[in-house]
């Protein structure tokens, strides 16, 4: 794969129709921590895993709020997710100033994609290398959106991006006709399962790792973190761990129904 002559800049074509530039943001969002979205009829929420530097670091924030009825969770390039997120509370606070209402989400994102779409056309500029799931609420009812760095955006009943994320994408596949009429516990409790599902299997959710926003009618967007998080990891069930082989000379001392493997 000789790409050196066709990645040296985003306005550079390779010879199969591919901007290499954009696809190594792409990339970036998938070396972050996992994040899930996923909405119900009432409710919409977010979930992300926090990581921490070293030891010595404090864990970083993955959900951020933008207004009143809208947050947003990361994954890839913190810095890159700074700014986008100003600008998106800077157009909320347009909205409001200017039609005196919220803006509606499906409208943010929108323009997020047209800022984002900007760098990806431009000598000299780079693509974002951030993802963003866009918790909303609003006249339309509950929404989730996923953002790309080649400036992509969808509407989704529930997503997750970053590290390991097709393992919690298959556990969302696998329950997505359930999220429609579960109410907020049950919401966040099939949040935390998809989640959980992106770790390896020696570790765990914990107050410390886990992020929570949560909007809905009648609810403003809100993020639960530290001792906050810990009344919905409580209702969590304990994690199924690997059935581990046994050596041959060894019978086993009694048969039991299989385990589900992890994905």
């Amino acid at each position: 794969m000789f790409r050196n002559q066709y990645d040296n800049d985003v306005t550079v074509w390779s010879p199969q129709g591919r901007i290499h530039q954009i696809e190594y943001a792409m990339e970036a969002v998938k070396q972050g921590s996992a994040t899930v979205g996923l909405k119900s009829r009432t409710h919409a929420v977010l979930v992300a895993l926090k990581r921490a530097q070293s030891e010595l670091a404090a864990h970083q924030k993955k959900i951020l709020h933008v207004d009143n009825h809208i947050g947003i969770s990361i994954a890839g390039l913190t810095a890159d997710a700074r700014l986008l997120c100003n600008f998106m509370r800077q157009e909320c606070l347009d909205s409001r100033f200017v039609f005196d209402r919220p803006l509606p989400t499906s409208r943010l994102v929108s323009l997020v994609g047209s800022k984002t779409q900007i760098p990806t056309q431009r000598y000299g500029r780079r693509p974002y290398g951030v993802g963003l799931l866009i918790a909303g609420y609003d006249d339309m009812g509950p929404h989730i959106f996923q953002t790309c760095p080649s400036a992509n955006y969808f509407d989704c009943k529930a997503m997750s991006i970053g590290a390991r994320s097709q393992s919690a994408r298959t556990y969302l596949e696998r329950c997505m006709d359930k999220f429609s009429d579960c109410n907020l516990n049950d919401l966040v409790q099939h949040g935390l399962r998809a989640l959980r599902e992106t770790l390896p299997t020696e570790q765990d959710l914990t107050t410390k790792n886990v992020s929570i926003g949560i909007v809905g009618k009648e609810m403003e967007f809100t993020i639960y973190d530290d001792d906050d998080v810990a009344p919905f990891l409580e209702g969590l069930e304990e994690r199924p761990q690997r059935k581990v082989a046994q050596p041959a000379d060894e019978p086993a001392a009694a048969e039991a129904p299989d385990e589900p493997m992890e994905h």
